[in-house]
Order: structure tokens, then sequence, then C-alpha cells
């Protein structure tokens, strides 16, 4: 019998997106054992390429025009089937989208977020995931609850957006909240586990990353401990013990505003997998094939490629990974649920043409795949009882 593969990798950054990679490996693996059934659903980790995933398994793209990460308006998308909305930073508010420095430290704004999820509301949707991962921004999610109806009041009247002014914030009110809120289900995708205060929160373990030095990261820190003293001040419910709570730190506090509106927060990695009926298509493979360009010791974290495997270990399907390079051992790999490691350096040591060339070396390494992993006369050997009687 022929084998069943399912192709779930993340995007390879800077080179191609996820149903890129899944489409190339796709390629490779039919090219070389014709008639295996290659089923491609690209997943992603609740950061960059969320949406685009959510966009692969059948979601409907919508479009809008939304405020940047510096408060210029920006071409977006968010994706929706029924009643099921799913909003990403990266897309509106992401790191990539600046020249990370310590002015656009303080001034970047997760208002765009708002905005996604104030329109999402407003056409319907009663479930919002937000994916958080890649954000420019280190407000506290001010940006965003602003964007949702909250009045946020400095020394001058309206409060200007970014983690800086919030030094000087006076006052919030959030009694004009989007009033589809209450009842909406607000799910936090994101592996982050930190604090919004303090040496593991916000400010301190992210703001460097998008551009802050140390002076930035006491400005920046000194207005998210004024966000939470003004919340606590204005009676907002959980505004201190929230500021504590694991994610709180995500996205630059968005994590803290989310839990703040009540949100459920889940391993991004693990609610793209729902959203995308990953476990569906789970259920008829054979082998699963997942990677990211880079499989190192942050993919041991939360990544894609580790929940992909584990996702799969449950279900007894192995799991092979794809990547640009690889700084894992074999004992590493094996220990995350990871049979083998295909490297595109593996082919092509030159890390620039890797870059370049990825689409053609997947190829090349899909083909490998099968002729290493697969057998055109039996199935895979799994955990699990075949299906359909004798294989042989």
């Amino acid at each position: 019998m022929s084998p069943r593969v399912l192709l779930a990798p993340d995007k390879f950054k800077g080179s191609l997106s996820a149903a890129q990679v899944a489409a190339h490996l796709a390629a490779g693996l039919r090219r070389a054992h014709p008639g295996i059934t290659a089923d491609e659903l690209p997943v992603a980790d609740g950061g960059e390429g969320t949406v685009e995933a959510a966009l692969a398994a059948g979601y409907q793209p919508v479009g809008l025009t939304a405020t940047g990460p510096l408060g210029a308006p920006v071409p977006t998308r968010y994706a929706r089937r029924g009643a099921t909305a799913v909003v990403e930073m990266a897309a509106v508010t992401g790191l990539e989208m600046v020249e990370p420095s310590t002015t656009t430290a303080r001034t970047a704004t997760s208002r765009g977020l708002g905005e996604l999820v104030a329109h999402a509301l407003t056409a319907g949707a009663t479930t919002v995931v937000i994916g958080v991962g890649g954000s420019a921004s280190t407000d506290g999610g001010a940006g965003m609850l602003a964007a949702l109806g909250a009045r946020l009041t400095g020394p001058a009247g309206r409060l200007p957006d970014g983690g800086g002014p919030l030094r000087d914030i006076v006052a919030v009110d959030l009694s004009g909240l989007h009033p589809r809120l209450a009842a909406a289900e607000i799910v936090l995708a994101s592996d982050v586990d930190n604090p919004l205060l303090g040496p593991a929160g916000a400010a301190v373990v992210y703001g460097p990353q998008k551009g802050a030095d140390s002076g930035t990261v006491r400005e920046l820190e000194d207005g998210l401990t004024a966000w939470v003293a003004a919340l606590t001040a204005a009676e907002v419910d959980g505004a201190r013990e929230h500021a504590e709570a694991p994610g709180a730190g995500a996205a630059g506090g968005v994590g803290y505003a989310s839990l703040l509106l009540g949100a459920t927060r889940r391993p991004g990695v693990e609610e793209v997998l729902d959203l995308t009926g990953f476990h569906d298509h789970l259920s008829r493979a054979d082998l699963v094939v997942t990677g990211e360009g880079s499989l190192d010791e942050q993919s041991l974290h939360g990544k894609t490629p580790l929940g992909v495997a584990a996702a799969a270990a449950a279900a007894g399907v192995p799991t092979i990974a794809v990547c640009g390079r690889t700084t894992l051992t074999p004992a590493q790999a094996a220990e995350a649920g990871i049979r083998a490691v295909y490297a595109l350096t593996d082919i092509d040591p030159d890390v620039t043409r890797c870059i370049a060339q990825a689409g053609p070396l997947l190829e090349r390494l899909a083909e490998r795949i099968a002729a290493e992993q697969l057998r055109p006369t039996t199935r895979l050997t799994s955990n699990r009882e075949p299906s359909g009687g004798d294989p042989r």
C-alpha cells in the first residue's frame, strides 16, 4: 500500500512560507514515490504565519486597513470561518514592520491588533483567537484596549500611544469597551509564560529585541508599572493579579491586556493544530513531516516542530523534520519525538544558497526522505495498529 504522508511544516523564515514548504516537499515526494498520498497542511506556532495557516485550512480572508506599529495605516487581514476569527499581531503591528531603535521601542503600539479584534467582533465573531508572536510594541496592550474602546488619559488629555508615554498615564476608563467583548471567547495563542513586570517581564526580557537599550528598558518598565497602577486605581478586576500571571508578558504585555478581557491562554502551536483540523488529518497518516528554518535549542520550547511531533507521537505516528539547518543532536531530536532530521545544509553547506534555493533543495530532501523512510510495498512501522488488514 502506498503510504500517506502528512506535511505540516512551519515557514522557513526569510525564505519560504509554510504553504510553500509543504508544496515543495509534496512535489519531491510525489516525484520519488508515484502514488504516494501527500497531505499538505501548513501550520504555525501562533506567531507569524498563523493567519496563513488558517486560510490554508479553509478559513476566509477578511481584508482591511489598520494602524501599523508606528501609527501609520497598513493593509492587513485576518481569517474567519463561521463565528471564529483568527487575528495575528505580526500581520499588523509586527516587529518585522519596523527598523528597531530606541524610538520605535518607546512608540510602537498594539492599537492595530485591537482594531482587528473590534472588526471581527462587529462582524459577528463570537470566538477570537489572537496570535501574538513577533510583536513590535511594549505597551502592555494599552493600544489594543484603546482600539476596543478604552479611554487612557495623560496630563494633557488623551494619552499618546506607545510604551514610553504610559509612564505619564493619569487615568484609564474601560467602561466604553466593545459591547460584544462581554459575550465573546478570547483565546490568547502564546507559548510565552513571562509575567508582565520585573526581571522576567516584558520590558526586561523582550525590550532589547525591539530596539530598547538599558535606559529605554527602564522607561518601558516604568510605563508598564504605571499602567498596572492606573488599572488598579480604576478598580479593574484582576489588574494586579493578572500582571503576575504566566503569559502576561507576551507580546510586550498584550498578554496582560488579553487576560484582563478574560482570555484563555493556550500554547500557540496547539491552538493552530486545532484550528487547522490537524488531528483529523493525522488519523489518516502513516508519517508526519514537519519543520522550520532553523531547528535548534529554541525549537525545544514550544515551537511548531515539537508541537507537531508531540501530537503525532500521542497518535502513534512517526515524525520526520526538515529544516534549513540544525544544531540538535540525534539524541535531542529523538527525545523530542523526531525520528530523523533532514537539513538543507546536508545538501549544500552554503547557508546563503540554502536560503535562495530553498524550494529545489527541499524537493531533493523529500526525495531522500522517500528513499530512506518510505517503502513502496509496506506501510511505515508505527506504534498503532495498521488499518485495512495485512499491508503485505
